[in-house]
């Protein structure tokens, strides 16, 4: 035993303000998402073997993840002073010593084996083995360090613990470190300011000119049943991109990625927020919640995979934005014309390229996005698309004037055809100001939000309403 005694810090939730299990699982879906659930199902009872088989499925950048600033700040201060810091934990062996490695902590670690789960009594008995009882200080954050702290010579605890009071009563000195997170953060990661994407489930009433509550309260249900969706949608694709955020130079101050908000809170707000989605869904009715279930199918397949690869990464969020249209239709009860979604999808074309024009514009290198197929080279690539898909829109808006349903809802025609010029207008601007990196790096939130943008669309939705002979029905004739 040395003179001094060594300071011992437990890693998940305390050293790390993440837990390298959950983030080992992740990764693995990221990566090989058959590979990882054969791996859960064989070994679900034996975590110590599922750690290790994680661990070898997706191999963790050991030095991205959050470290908590006053664990870490009293780690720098004890390896300065000589003393020797030392991590034990219940993750698997070959990342506690990469993680020890990152940051010169002491190459003698207590970690997890294919043949133990050092977890509670397991690690105070091999502590209390190596330093001997009262041989050391340690640091924890749950109610299974208990048995470690029993051990130790004084006990540090990170976060709020009740339990911990225990030790406190037998006279052991107790001394608190900041941890835990916050409600807040938890919905910061459910990205409520993107449910106002889902006001796109109104264009169909809009569209076929149903302007009655019978129409839009159960509208009104659906876009809550989208955001409950879309929100649980984001939680998952937040999770496998966490390598990929902490590259980024702002996307790594995202909840799960800084570990402002611990991942297992994630995953159960995951399956909450699907569950409220798909029970608001099914009181609608079927064809709505086929909708539902379709387009979280399709941004889980966007999550784990398509968001990868070039170009099929925008014709899927192309479809993504235009089911939400679908899903407006079937929650109403509304005939919505082939013609619009045939409209629609090249402008989330465009919309899609702008964002990624964005994303690129604003990157600090010409290597390509982390997580996405994209390099600087592409912008031009991206800005062709985007005048394709402008024109392919424009020039459908066009036939669909002159087709007889189009002249049934907008006997006027001539005043759709002006309103192609703010709809042009609009549609180059968005482009633009994703080439010059000038707006959000979600372009319908951005929209949503731009004064000028919205006066615009304001104007083309005026003109469209006076095609229709809305204005004279609803105000009479000048």
């Amino acid at each position: 035993m040395t003179d001094v005694k060594p300071l011992v810090l437990d890693v998940d939730g305390t050293f790390l303000k993440t837990d390298m299990l959950y983030e080992s699982f992740w990764a693995g879906l990221g990566r090989d998402p058959l590979a990882t659930i054969r791996a859960v199902l064989r070994h679900f009872r034996k975590p110590q073997v599922l750690k290790a088989e994680l661990a070898d499925i997706a191999p963790l950048r050991t030095d991205l993840l959050p470290v908590n600033p006053a664990v870490a700040e009293l780690a720098l201060e004890n390896r300065m002073a000589g003393r020797e810091v030392v991590l034990a934990s219940a993750s698997d062996a070959s990342l506690v010593e990469r993680l020890a490695a990152d940051y010169g902590l002491s190459p003698t670690v207590f970690a997890s084996s294919r043949e133990v789960n050092l977890k509670g009594s397991a690690k105070a008995e091999a502590l209390a083995e190596t330093f001997g009882d009262g041989g050391f200080d340690y640091a924890g954050n749950e109610v299974a360090d208990m048995a470690v702290w029993e051990r130790a010579d004084n006990a540090l605890v990170v976060g709020y613990l009740p339990s911990a009071r225990t030790l406190v009563s037998r006279g052991q000195n107790v001394v608190e470190l900041p941890g835990g997170w916050v409600w807040r953060d938890l919905l910061k990661a459910m990205r409520p300011h993107q449910w106002v994407k889902n006001v796109l489930l109104i264009l169909p009433m809009i569209a076929a000119h149903r302007f009655d509550l019978a129409t839009l309260v159960p509208i009104l249900l659906g876009i809550l049943s989208f955001s409950a969706a879309a929100s649980s949608i984001y939680i998952v694709n937040d999770l496998l991109d966490l390598e990929a955020d902490r590259l980024h130079q702002t996307k790594c101050r995202r909840p799960f990625a800084s570990g402002a908000v611990p991942i297992s809170a994630g995953m159960v707000a995951f399956v909450l927020l699907m569950l409220l989605s798909l029970g608001i869904a099914a009181a609608l009715n079927a064809l709505f919640l086929g909708v539902v279930v379709l387009y979280a199918a399709t941004s889980l397949a966007y999550s784990l995979k398509l968001k990868r690869m070039r170009w099929v990464d925008i014709a899927t969020l192309a479809a993504l934005y235009t089911l939400r249209v679908v899903a407006g239709a079937a929650a109403g009860q509304v005939d919505v014309s082939i013609y619009m979604l045939i409209f629609i999808f090249p402008i989330f074309v465009t919309l899609g390229c702008v964002k990624r024009l964005t994303e690129l514009t604003l990157a600090t290198s010409d290597e390509r996005l982390p997580g996405r197929g994209y390099s600087r080279a592409d912008r031009g690539d991206l800005l062709n698309v985007a005048g394709l898909g402008t024109v392919g829109a424009l020039l459908i808006f066009f036939l669909y004037s002159i087709s007889a349903q189009g002249r049934e809802l907008y006997p006027t025609t001539w005043i759709l055809w002006v309103a192609m010029a703010p709809m042009a207008l609009w549609l180059w601007r968005m482009v633009m100001l994703g080439w010059y990196g000038q707006q959000d790096h979600d372009p319908i939130v951005f929209a949503m939000r731009d004064k000028l943008g919205i006066g615009i669309l304001m104007i083309i939705l005026s003109l469209m309403f006076w095609a229709a002979g809305l204005w004279s029905d609803w105000y009479g004739q000048m």
